[in-house]
């Protein structure tokens, strides 16, 4: 500002601080303002629809999938006798192991050979703890209780768990192998003397 003196002349007026602090302050209230309200004019950001919603991949991962229900075991061969036994069934290369209360706690697929048994019932007759196979594999696990064709019938397992070499041309086998952990199985069950069923 400017006064007038004694000899009608303009002299600058100092100006007080607190006047330039009001008028920056107002200056930038009304730029806070224009900026304002040019915003609300303005494009606004929408939510997309798959924002809103959850992911098919979120979705799946907070509900966990069914696990598939393990295939039900075959059911024991009807006319196979009754309390504990051991039931072999041809047709399906399938044997059980049933306990005294005609449950059965094991059942698995063999290999049976060239020659099998007739349907009927047996007993085991004979435990061998190893040998070797008449096709030359080291066996174990080895119970007799049939005998075909002039050749004894008899579970077994190879010792390295593998399945037989097929069968040589015109040659007959009679063993029923199986996979190692079964052969344990069958063993530590089939005792002296224990019942054989054999089914169709």
């Amino acid at each position: 500002m400017r006064g007038l003196d004694s000899r009608r002349r303009y002299v600058p007026v100092p100006i007080p601080s607190w006047a330039w602090v009001s008028g920056l302050t107002a200056g930038a209230t009304a730029a806070v303002v224009v900026l304002a309200v040019q915003a609300n004019h303005g494009p606004h950001p929408t939510a997309s629809a798959s924002d809103a919603r959850p992911s098919a991949s979120a979705t799946a991962s907070a509900h966990p999938s069914a696990t598939p229900k393990p295939a039900e075991a075959p059911a024991v061969p009807a006319a196979s006798g009754t309390g504990r036994r051991i039931v072999y069934a041809l047709g399906q290369k399938r044997v059980w192991l049933i306990d005294a209360s005609d449950k059965a706690t094991r059942t698995f697929t063999v290999w049976p050979g060239t020659v099998d048994p007739d349907p009927g019932t047996y007993s085991i007759s004979n435990r061998v703890e190893a040998t070797t196979g008449s096709d030359g594999v080291q066996i174990e696990h080895i119970m007799y209780f049939a005998a075909k064709s002039g050749l004894s019938v008899a579970f077994s397992n190879a010792v390295d768990g593998s399945s037989p070499p097929p069968a040589a041309a015109g040659k007959q086998t009679s063993g029923i192998r199986m996979h190692k952990p079964d052969g344990t199985a069958l063993w530590t069950f089939g005792t002296a003397t224990t019942k054989v069923t054999v089914v169709k």
